[in-house]
């Protein structure tokens, strides 16, 4: 099954293509994303897992819930606090996070 990750910002998609395996895509909100953008989603995630993976700030947060809502059988990653955001968090552990959902490259170890 093919698997996306819906993040925020170019950064954080660019933090993680080079991690990810060849069966999964990234897309980004670019912010708080409209009701087109939204269904512009739903229609290009069709039939794959959903992932999303957004900051811990306030404005990851809300785009955390909006997403929830469009996408109840999501599963959620999640940074730590500490590290701001998924482009600020160290490789190491975006390679256990991507690893423990099985979609980090094999050949990223």
């Amino acid at each position: 099954m093919e698997a996306v990750i819906i993040v925020e910002g170019k950064h954080d998609r660019e933090r993680l293509l080079p991690m990810v395996n060849e069966n999964t895509r990234i897309f980004c909100t670019f912010g708080i994303p409209t009701h087109g953008l939204l269904m512009q989603l739903r229609e290009q995630t069709k039939n794959a897992q959903v992932y999303i993976f957004a900051d811990s700030d306030k404005v990851g947060r809300r785009i955390r819930a909006i997403l929830g809502e469009e996408f109840p059988e999501a599963i959620h990653l999640h940074t730590k606090a500490e590290y701001r955001g998924v482009e600020d968090t160290p490789v190491e552990y975006l390679q256990q996070v991507l690893l423990k959902q099985e979609l980090l490259r094999a050949d990223f170890l």
